[in-house]
């Protein structure tokens, strides 16, 4: 039985992490076109972090807001859609915790187009590391790079979710991964790519310099990365552009340099020649997109990463987590069945 009330993380304007909390309010009315789901879980993306810390501001955001771009759980009420009641679903984007509210609740009220059926039985905290993250990775390397076994793949700042699974897909693909941080306490984190490099801002020059492994000692390491996702963004990408080699592609897909646009960007001279830069923007998810991302982890036997998992009444602690930069790797909500 659907409750009259629920508990849901609000924001009417810039919030502090320590001052997130749980405040009851109406659960959502259903409507056409929406379906009501139950959230079993949600992961924490750096897009909600914008959000709360300032983007709340926008004329755009429609005050009060529950923020959350992603979220797993079950239909509660499939209104007119076509899915079915206690149905294991995920839900990401389309204007999810922005243009309406989000995943940081115990019920959501989304629409049935930007939600999608989920066969796998993953536990709901591995369940929700995956829509947004994976998606992206899935996105950037498949679609942004068209990723083969035998490329060489440079992520650039990788000790994030995205980068983490973006080394976990690429592996399981069969390719050479060279990761990068700009910490040198966080190279042990990236061990699972074949070779972690110190990150000081001048990447090209670094990787330039260095033999890495006898897969490339014929040349530079320059000469053997084929393909480059960088996550830093636009405060990076020029120097990764001269990363690759030639007929190389670089996505640009993160922002994590706290940099959103290339002033004064000459593509001419900022492009070398013979290499191609594309991006990702991770708003248009299918069915099929997405029954391809879990097909791929079941057949490689490849399971979710998950930094940690809080529970919803730590929804506080879990947003400063966050900003403090204390877990590496995606953060996971667990909401507790409240009946």
């Amino acid at each position: 039985m659907i409750p009259e009330k629920m508990k849901a993380v609000v924001l009417t304007e810039p919030t502090k992490a320590e001052e997130v909390r749980l405040t009851d309010c109406p659960v959502p009315q259903v409507r056409p076109g929406w379906v009501l789901v139950k959230v079993r879980a949600f992961g924490m993306n750096h897009s909600e972090q914008i959000l709360r810390r300032n983007e709340i501001l926008a004329d755009y955001i429609q005050k009060p807001l529950i923020p959350g771009i992603e979220c797993v759980g079950e239909i509660a009420d499939p209104s007119d859609s076509s899915f079915q009641k206690g149905q294991r679903v995920a839900a990401l984007m389309g204007g999810m915790g922005r243009s309406f509210n989000g995943s940081y609740a115990e019920y959501a009220l989304l629409p049935a187009h930007h939600v999608f059926a989920v066969s796998s039985d993953l536990p709901w905290e591995k369940l929700a590391a995956v829509p947004e993250t994976y998606f992206t990775a899935w996105g950037s390397l498949f679609e942004g790079l068209r990723l083969q076994p035998e490329d060489t793949l440079l992520v650039r700042g990788a000790t994030c979710a995205l980068g983490y699974a973006a080394i976990q897909l690429a592996k399981a693909l069969g390719c050479r991964v060279i990761a990068t941080t700009h910490r040198e306490s966080r190279l042990p984190l990236l061990a699972e790519a074949d070779e972690a490099v110190l990150d000081t801002g001048r990447l090209a020059e670094t990787l330039s310099g260095k033999d890495i492994s006898s897969a490339v000692r014929s040349g530079t390491i320059r000469s053997g990365i084929t393909k480059a996702l960088e996550l830093v963004g636009p405060k990076t990408l020029s120097d990764t552009l001269r990363c690759v080699k030639k007929g190389g592609v670089v996505c640009n897909t993160g922002i994590l340099g706290g940099m959103y646009t290339l002033n004064d960007f000459d593509p001419i001279k900022g492009i070398p020649n013979g290499v191609y830069l594309t991006g990702f923007y991770s708003n248009g998810p299918t069915q099929e997109i997405m029954d391809e991302i879990f097909t791929f982890l079941t057949a490689y036997h490849q399971q979710p990463c998950v930094g940690k998992c809080f529970d919803f009444s730590e929804i506080r602690e879990a947003c400063l987590a966050q900003d403090r930069g204390a877990v590496n790797g995606k953060i996971v909500v667990r909401v507790t069945d409240h009946g």
